[in-house]
């Protein structure tokens, strides 16, 4: 039975498709108050005073909370597992709601109402004394000497710095012959745009604090909670439910550890808190605009000889995931290519625009373009090969990286290459575009990537799952994982039946996480899932199997070990004769007069590796010159994530990873008055995202590989397909027109500067 690679519908699809999926704001009591929260209209400076008579007239308001009215704690807000180093915790700099304003829309107030109106209309009476500090939005203006300190413990806004180098890049720099390439690259602010914005409902029950809301991560939402509140673990409850989207701003604790705050302040009654969408863009996380000077030195059989990175991250108001954006960044920069010396540097740095967190695949797509653009950029000096020259430096099998340890246990990456350089004819294409002339004019791109998979061992990597039989022989399986609409559940549920012996029709996974009962998981990030929570499927499932057998074996009065499960029932090891069905071991099992055993399973699975996934895309384009626009003409990925374990899913995750790669490089950027740090741009009319229109007919293929680690030969494949896009349409607009753009979005207005200065434009 070979579950494991073939193409099942999704566990989740009918109740999805037919909106009987109920998602957190399905699930609102009824008479549940509604709070809204005031945001400040400076971005940065003190609030010094609040006249709330006009908002306590406004009939229906039943509480109003300010920034001086909140537990004086400062806590940390980022999706990472806790640490009892604290070395190794996250930066603990904002409370429930702040009297220092550090960004335009900054938490200061919190009005709680009968009824959304009455918020409103009280949010809107609230007067507030400001005491103004001009906006700091720039990296370079952070930087300066005698900037006002965004956070009074980091003088110099600088959140965190780091460095490495891995042999001696001044040595190696020296070495005779070499060709110097350099180049500046810039990437934007953008927003994840998820379908469902944020939002939570929180109340008290038996003493506790229940946080109903859409997170991916609960059990870390539950911890950041009690932090907030300063209240133990056990009295904080996290209910998660269908949740639409996050793309990793909800690996952040957003509305939650307010809300449950504000659920005390009005006797544990339910307390709806939901983010309009322009709230959403403006007030929970975005991916960190980068900037990136690189340095090569080649030699002239195209062997890099020594390289050099240094990064700034724009952090933004408040920490969340901080510095580990922008270390995984320059982590990228060595491991793709890890030949020669190499040297990096980075810096995080606050500043009052908001506040930059996790987003899908987690600072690798910000040094993916830079790279790649890089890459092309030192062809277009030297006249290398584009596709031998990344051949010649990639990563290998049994690469170890020398600061993390990370190991190459796999990798299909050249056959990628292969694969995608055929089916857009690239090498002949290319020659056929370069030196062009005319108004409009085709080009064709490239650019490859490697991603690990989870967290280890930068951080904690730890999953359990839960197995219950039912009497009709089915069984429910519980996990800490979560569902985001990436298609966890499902081929968890195969990794079950494939396991086990059973059908998938007989795995009911709970998509629904509940901190009081499910089992520990640290949620939906970092394309960890498969692998780290898959190998606690597979253990529990062995573990299940197991009991299953033995209590056969009891019935039936055979050696457990002579017995195997096909298809829903027992039979004889290495033969297909049916002996019992499983639903009647389970009908025994559970009202025995003799044997009364209840069949579970519980294990859990402690990470301790790591691989990598690789892969690539080509794209064709055609650029109209005089309008300065782009047209993506064909565009492939090639994966290598191991053993693809559901065709249909995987295929969907890479049509979405591309769609939102094309966004990122030709369209989508935050912009920000420069006098207020005010977000102009917070609505999906003026925040212009691809269309239907607007997409080509994307296409995905695999390399198969099995990787040893991965608890089916599986590895990541839910963030790297967005990371190779941006890079290779921007390549392919150097190959049509010679010109390297080296900041992204390409729009309009970029490239018409871009084409001014070349003088394409007259």
């Amino acid at each position: 039975m070979n579950i494991i690679g073939s193409s099942l519908n999704r566990v989740d699809a009918f109740d999805k498709v037919t909106g009987k999926a109920k998602y957190t704001p399905d699930l609102v009591p009824p008479h549940t108050l509604v709070a809204k929260v005031l945001h400040s209209t400076i971005a940065n400076g003190w609030v010094k005073e609040f006249d709330l008579s006009e908002a306590w007239k406004v009939e229906g308001v039943v509480e109003i909370v300010t920034c001086f009215d909140v537990p004086s704690i400062q806590f940390p807000t980022a999706g990472h597992p806790w640490s009892t180093e604290p070395k190794h915790q996250d930066i603990a700099d904002r409370k429930l709601l702040n009297t220092r304003v550090r960004c335009y829309s900054d938490d200061i107030a919190a009005v709680i109402a009968e009824n959304e109106i009455a918020a409103e209309e009280a949010i809107r009476c609230i007067k507030v004394t400001y005491e103004e500090y001009q906006p700091i939005l720039t990296i370079e203006d952070a930087m300066k000497e005698g900037a006002i300190a965004i956070h009074e413990e980091k003088p110099n806004n600088v959140v965190v710095k780091s460095a490495y180098e891995v042999g001696s890049f001044e040595e190696a720099s020296k070495e005779e012959g070499l060709i110097k390439v350099e180049g500046d690259y810039d990437t934007p602010i953008v927003s994840h745009c998820h379908i469902e914005s944020a939002n939570s409902f929180a109340y008290m029950e038996s003493g506790k604090i229940v946080v109903v809301s859409s997170t991916q991560i609960p059990h870390i939402v539950r911890r950041v909670c009690s932090q907030a509140l300063g209240v133990g673990f056990g009295d904080i409850r996290i209910i998660k439910p269908y949740i639409g989207g996050g793309f990793g701003n909800k690996q952040d604790a957003l509305t939650e550890p307010l809300n449950a705050f504000l659920t005390t302040r009005v006797g544990g009654r339910p307390v709806r808190l939901a983010y309009t969408r322009e709230e959403t863009f403006a007030c929970t996380r975005t991916r960190h605009a980068m900037k990136f000077h690189l340095e090569s030195y080649i030699r002239k059989d195209g062997t890099f000889a020594a390289r050099k990175i240094l990064a700034y991250s724009n952090q933004g108001a408040y920490a969340s995931h901080a510095h580990a954006l922008v270390a995984n960044a320059v982590n990228g920069f060595r491991m793709m290519y890890p030949v020669g010396a190499i040297k990096g540097e980075a810096y995080t740095v606050y500043t009052n625009l908001p506040t930059a967190g996790a987003m899908r695949a987690y600072g690798i797509p910000q040094i993916g373009f830079a790279l790649e653009a890089h890459i092309d950029d030192i062809v277009a000096k030297t006249g290398f090969d584009p596709i031998e020259l990344r051949k010649k430096n990639m990563m290998k099998l049994g690469y170890v990286d020398p600061m993390t340890t990370i190991t190459c246990h796999s990798t299909g990456l050249e056959e990628c290459i292969e694969q995608g350089e055929q089916y857009l004819s690239y090498s002949k294409k290319r020659k056929e575009y370069a030196n062009q002339t005319g108004p409009i004019r085709k080009g064709v791109g490239m650019a490859i990537f490697c991603y690990k998979t989870g967290v280890y061992p930068i951080s904690l990597e730890t999953s359990a799952c839960r197995m219950v039989l039912n009497q009709d022989g089915s069984l429910q399986m519980q996990l800490g994982a979560t569902e985001i609409g990436q298609g966890a559940d499902t081929v968890f549920a195969m990794m079950a039946a494939q396991t086990i012996g059973l059908t998938v029709d007989k795995i009911h996974v709970v998509s629904k996480q509940d901190t009081d009962v499910t089992p520990y998981d640290t949620g939906a990030y970092a394309s960890r899932q498969s692998y780290v929570s898959g190998m606690a499927v597979k253990k529990t499932a062995e573990s299940f199997r197991k009991k299953l057998l033995e209590y056969a074996g009891f019935m039936l009065k055979k050696d457990p070990w002579d017995l195997d499960i096909k298809d829903n029932f027992i039979v004889h090891a290495n033969k297909d004769e049916h002996l019992l069905s499983v639903a009647e071991v389970a009908i025994e099992s559970c009202y025995s007069l003799t044997n009364s055993t209840h069949i579970s399973a519980e294990e859990s699975h402690h990470c301790s590796d790591n691989t990598y996934s690789f892969g690539v895309c080509f794209a064709e384009v055609e650029v109209d010159i005089p309008m300065c626009q782009i047209r993506v003409l064909d565009i492939i990925n090639v994966h290598d994530s191991g053993t693809i374990l559901n065709q249909q899913t995987a295929r969907g995750q890479v049509h979405g990873g591309m769609s939102m790669g094309l966004g990122y490089g030709l369209y989508e950027h935050l912009k920000f008055d420069p006098k207020t740090g005010q977000m102009l741009n917070d609505n999906l009319l003026d925040y212009k995202l691809m269309t239907a229109m607007d997409t080509p007919e994307l296409h995905a293929q695999f390399v198969e590989t099995n990787d040893p680690t991965g608890p089916y030969g599986n590895k990541s494949l839910g963030e790297p397909p967005v990371i190779p896009v941006a890079p290779a349409i921007r390549n392919a607009v150097l190959n049509a027109t010679g010109v390297a753009v080296n900041s992204i979005p390409l729009n309009p207005e970029k490239l018409f500067y871009a084409f001014t200065d070349a003088r394409l434009i007259k």
